[in-house]
């Protein structure tokens, strides 16, 4: 794994902290439950909530979980402490593609070091790495961000996408078979996980997307319910070195407009 791979795992991360590297956490839940009691979070880490942090308003065809303002993802950056050289680690107890969203987003606004720690809070723990109830203190971050700096797909293009080039699905199969983007092929991005939690080897991972002709030589793009599980996906096909675009309104989305063909099977 290099330098530059959208993944770090729970060992590299402790060595990273242990060196005094510049490293900015985040824990990615998807809502906050100000009743529930503090589980702990990686020392120094910030809670980030993704429905009001990561996604903007909802509106009329705007699908569940549109992307969020550049105010509102500056003001993020800021709070977080996000400088121009900073590394960014997001991670989760949760559904891996909310800390994917995450990865995804901020990637999108331009903050060039993100990772995703793969196995997020079980493989900390695993590595013998202390959790802690005490928040952080607000940054002041500098970076300054520039939205739009990774590709996204509207339904039109979505759609062209689908006949011309590669359109996955990340959803689920049986959600793929009630409905889909015609021309959309299903490859669910849960499979992208062993069953240690653990991302796939990148040889299990290339021989999947390859099958159904994502390997990089056509144009590709993801979608799935609401624009969170796809990222998964993207992660994946970053770490491979195979760009691909994300369909934020994702399903959600084109189900918005009844004049949108649906196939299914």
């Amino acid at each position: 794994m290099t330098a530059t791979s959208p993944v770090i795992t729970a060992e590299k991360l402790r060595h990273k902290l242990a060196d005094g590297e510049k490293v900015v956490l985040l824990e990615i839940r998807r809502e906050l439950d100000p009743d529930q009691e503090e589980p702990g979070r990686l020392p120094g880490a910030h809670v980030v909530e993704l429905v009001s942090q990561l996604a903007g308003r909802r509106h009329e065809g705007s699908g569940n979980n549109p992307l969020p303002g550049e105010e509102q993802i500056q003001e993020s950056v800021r709070r977080w402490g996000i400088d121009e050289d900073s590394t960014v680690v997001v991670y989760t107890r949760e559904n891996p593609a909310i800390a994917t969203r995450a990865w995804w987003t901020l990637r999108w606004a331009g903050v060039p070091d993100v990772r995703y720690l793969d196995g997020g809070v079980a493989a900390w723990q695993a590595a013998d790495g202390p959790l802690s109830t005490d928040p952080p203190k607000d940054g002041d971050g500098a970076f300054v961000v520039r939205v739009g700096s990774l590709p996204t797909l509207d339904a039109e293009q979505a759609a062209a996408l689908a006949r011309s080039g590669v359109l996955l699905d990340a959803r689920p199969e049986a959600a793929y078979a009630d409905g889909h983007i015609p021309g959309a092929l299903s490859l669910p991005s849960a499979v992208n996980l062993g069953a240690d939690g653990l991302l796939r080897s990148d040889d299990d991972l290339r021989a999947r997307y390859v099958s159904l002709g994502a390997d990089g030589e056509r144009p590709l793009g993801v979608y799935c319910g609401g624009g969170v599980g796809a990222t998964f996906d993207i992660l994946a096909l970053t770490k491979l070195g195979i760009p691909a675009a994300l369909y934020p309104g994702s399903w959600s989305a084109w189900t918005s407009d009844p004049a949108r063909p649906v196939e299914q099977g």
